[in-house]
């Protein structure tokens, strides 16, 4: 797979605080005049956002798992090659909110399909584009549940899941993060938001700004 330095990734369950330290990295990024290009999955696109809202509906309660997976697929594919890869080989840093890696956990260990079907529907929508370091950042089930009733938020589709759906996301991505060591930074969520993103902060500089 094609890898470059400068596209990183924030993985987790719902409401693990993803969008939060992204927010954080790109004030603190600007310090140093670095500017990444902020992507979401499913989104991006003007295509991938409409297949965004088909996927996130609640109305679409119908849905069967391969015809999700093959809408996450075709949504980032669009998004990969519309915008990720062209940024990138213009010397862009790029963040995704969401990669691939979410579709092996959510689909693959949540949903229970085969994973080498996914890890193949992975490597074919996005040419083999990866991430250079994915931040997963790690809360339990019954924590993101807390926070969704704090935030007085009305559950998605897949957030509608339950517990036992998310406990095996989660457990889909420490498998990754053991499979992946050198990829997979793990990060205690349940952590202070200043000290998750002094964690990050320093990997951060490291890949970065060592060079700058």
């Amino acid at each position: 797979m094609e890898t470059f330095q400068k596209f990183i990734s924030f993985e987790g369950i719902d409401f693990s605080g993803k969008t939060t330290q992204i927010k954080l990295l790109l004030d603190r990024l600007g310090e140093y005049d670095v500017k990444p290009v902020i992507v979401r999955e499913p989104g991006g696109t003007p295509i991938s956002e409409k297949i965004r809202d088909i996927l996130l509906s609640p109305v679409h309660s119908e849905m069967i798992d391969k015809t999700e997976i093959l809408l996450y697929e075709a949504a980032r594919s669009q998004l990969v090659h519309q915008k990720i890869a062209p940024l990138l080989r213009e010397g862009n840093y790029v963040i995704a909110d969401r990669y691939y890696d979410s579709t092996t956990a959510y689909q693959g260990y949540g949903r229970g399909l085969n994973l080498n079907v996914v890890r193949t529907l992975n490597q074919f929508a996005t040419s083999g584009l990866k991430p250079f370091r994915v931040f997963f950042i790690d809360i339990s089930p019954e924590e993101a549940r807390k926070r969704q009733i704090a935030a007085g938020h009305s559950p998605d589709r897949l957030e509608s899941g339950g517990l036992n759906f998310f406990a095996k996301i989660r457990n889909g991505f420490l498998e990754l993060c053991k499979e992946e060591p050198a990829r997979f930074l793990r990060i205690e969520g349940e952590d202070e938001p200043g000290r998750i993103f002094g964690t990050i902060w320093k990997e951060i500089e490291k890949i970065w700004l060592s060079n700058l």
